[in-house]
């Protein structure tokens, strides 16, 4: 890490990045204000240009809004922020959704622009240091190929750049086929994997296991049922009259092989790598799967968390001077708790997890929650999944100590999002409710926030998360297990699929997986789910598993709680819970307030802005828009 931070010491003084504002793939404005020829002939100089290629994945996860939104995880709490043009299905060409710069259209182009210039140089660069030049070229490739799947993903197959384009070059482009652009993303990753084959490995850059982790994710999509002609066309209502389907699927080949390169690129991963705590035969308790599943949250970067974890990051977002820092936020500007934290610690509640969510963890025996049953119905927050603790803050769940002006209203540190009897006829609104005498305008519209991501050490002030190290899970371990386990199981082998998901449900404290066939995909999908949630995974995996009208069109389901005191008890004063003194009742309700969620087929795919589509007439417009 020092050595990083002299670099760009270094930089800040000899070199100036010259982004321009304009973010459009097709700017050509140069890269920086020295000679190219000077940046090319020095090592460091070099590694600074491929450090400014790094820069363009952002924050990751760790953003305001998050994909999560899009999704049935959770509901974006506050209006007017574009969620809802995705969710109710209105987005257009000239009305696009909220984007995250970490895979916007314009973003993207803009990296991989530098990414091809490095990878042009640097076979002819000057300086000596042949295993650095590997080492730099292979980043490149990385990098590339990362971009082009946070694209390909996105809107199916797009235009293939793979040079530098001049200020005399032809910028009218036409998209590739999806299958031409997975073929290009692996090849890229193949070269990666190569020149960064014995080299050192440092946090947040990429590796040769992180090449082939990508490979996997990639050749995973590829074998889903999105981009399979035949099941995509059944499937989408807008596939249908499109004149272009090899934008966005195979139209020639067999399902089935892909499936098998998608399990031999997963099984190239798992053999290389290690995971966390993976090598267990029987699962931990409750209290220790909760503590893995959060350890594994902080990254092994935290004094509350297990340093082990970190083996479970094969690329992540680290908190150094590789990446620019957001506005003037301190450390770099990570402030995930203050965006989605409680506002009864003054919080902004962002990202809240949904009802729909909360139902889909499991019991600890492993059965599914159900409503229709008396005891989960009285007490719907015991005896839940681990990850469940580790993930969801619930009314009455223990939390950090509040800040001193809240301290007298909640002094033992409890999640209060419910309505407590008064003893008067009325009740008291929990302090983090959106009725809170503290920023009641910053709670959670569904009764929950999110706890996964943020440190649980309560020496850490929840809202002061630039005190908070965390690294943002770009790929990790255990997506190339589940990656794995899916491939087998559309292959039949479900003996295979389900040893190794044993080795993720021990880890968290969970039994065997016993299933087989139909009920066997049905509990992968939701323990990827779970595995998985907060992590901008479940917006692909619904799309490609071609579900999402039973996703986001389910609408948003909130929580209602209310505490009646029971006969002959008083009020406690000031407020905690307590099942003694109190009976809970829980009422799952419909949310429409910021959205009135439903599906359209158009949005399988994102549309390409009116602009893009008038700079470049070979762009062809995905179906439905």
């Amino acid at each position: 890490m020092k050595k990083i931070k002299s670099i760009i010491a270094l930089v800040a003084v000899f070199l100036t990045v010259a982004i321009s504002c304009n973010k459009d793939f097709l700017n050509t404005q140069p890269l920086d204000k020295i000679s190219s020829e000077a940046t090319w002939a020095d090592g460091p100089l070099s590694e600074a240009f491929i450090f400014n290629v790094y820069s363009f994945l952002g924050y990751g996860g760790f953003e305001e809004q998050a994909l999560a939104a899009y999704t049935d995880e959770a509901m974006f709490t506050h209006a007017g922020r574009n969620i809802n043009t995705f969710t109710e299905g209105s987005e257009s060409p000239a009305n696009l959704a909220w984007f995250s710069s970490t895979y916007e259209w314009g973003n993207m182009y803009l990296a991989i622009r530098q990414a091809n210039t490095a990878i042009e140089r640097l076979p002819a660069a000057t300086f000596s240091d042949q295993a650095l030049k590997d080492k730099l070229l292979g980043e490149a490739y990385f990098l590339r190929a990362y971009y082009y799947q946070q694209l390909v993903r996105f809107y199916g197959g797009v235009p293939l750049i793979d040079k530098a384009y001049g200020l005399d070059d032809d910028y009218s482009v036409s998209r590739n086929t999806y299958e031409e652009c997975v073929n290009f993303m692996v090849a890229d990753l193949d070269k990666a994997a190569n020149l960064l084959a014995g080299k050192s490995t440092t946090d947040g850059r990429a590796s040769k296991l992180s090449a082939l982790a990508l490979k996997s994710r990639i050749l995973l999509y590829a074998a889903s049922d999105l981009h399979d002609g035949t099941k995509a066309k059944a499937a989408i209502s807008t596939l249908g009259a499109f004149s272009k389907p090899e934008l966005l699927v195979y139209t020639s080949g067999d399902q089935k092989a892909r499936w098998q390169a998608a399990k031999a690129a997963a099984k190239a991963v798992l053999d290389a790598g290690s995971g966390y705590k993976l090598d267990l035969s029987a699962p931990v308790s409750a209290t220790e799967g909760a503590a893995n599943y959060k350890s594994i949250a902080m990254g092994g970067q935290s004094a509350a968390s297990d340093a082990a974890a970190a083996v479970e990051l094969i690329f992540q977002r680290t908190h150094t001077a590789l990446y620019t820092q957001e506005d003037n936020w301190p450390l770099g500007g990570i402030h995930y708790g203050i965006n989605n934290g409680p506002n009864g610690y003054h919080n902004w509640a962002g990202n809240t997890p949904i009802q729909n969510l909360v139902d889909d963890y499991e019991m600890m025996d492993g059965s599914k929650f159900d409503w229709s049953k008396a005891s989960h119905k009285a007490d719907p927050y015991k005896d839940r999944d681990p990850r469940f603790y580790g993930t969801i803050l619930y009314d009455g769940a223990p939390w950090k100590p509040r800040p001193s002006d809240v301290a007298g209203i909640d002094p033992v540190n409890q999640i209060q999002t419910g309505y407590y009897d008064d003893g008067k006829g009325g009740f008291i609104n929990g302090v983090d409710t959106r009725e809170s005498p503290v920023e009641n305008w910053n709670g959670s519209r569904t009764h929950y926030y999110a706890g996964k991501f943020i440190d649980s050490n309560p020496a850490l002030a929840d809202n002061q998360s630039s005190a908070q190290v965390i690294p943002w899970p770009f790929i990790r371990y255990t997506e190339a297990i589940l990656n794995y386990a899916e491939a087998c199981i559309e292959l039949g082998e479900d003996a295979e699929a389900t040893a190794w998901l044993n080795k993720i449900r021990f880890r968290a404290g969970m039994p065997a997986i016993t299933e087989t066939g139909a009920a066997l995909k049905n509990k992968y999908r939701n323990e990827r789910r779970i595995e998985l949630v907060y992590e901008e995974h479940r917006y692909h995996d619904a799309r490609r598993w071609l579900i999402a009208p039973s996703t986001v069109g389910r609408g948003i389901k909130a929580i209602n709680i209310q505490a009646k005191l029971k006969a002959g008890k008083s009020p406690l004063v000031p407020y905690v819970h307590d099942k003694t003194v109190y009976d809970y009742t829980y009422t799952p309700v419909d949310n429409t307030e910021n959205e009135t969620r439903k599906w359209n087929d158009k949005m399988y795919f994102r549309p390409f802005s009116r602009d893009e589509v008038n700079r470049n007439a070979n762009l062809v417009q995905n179906p439905g828009y």
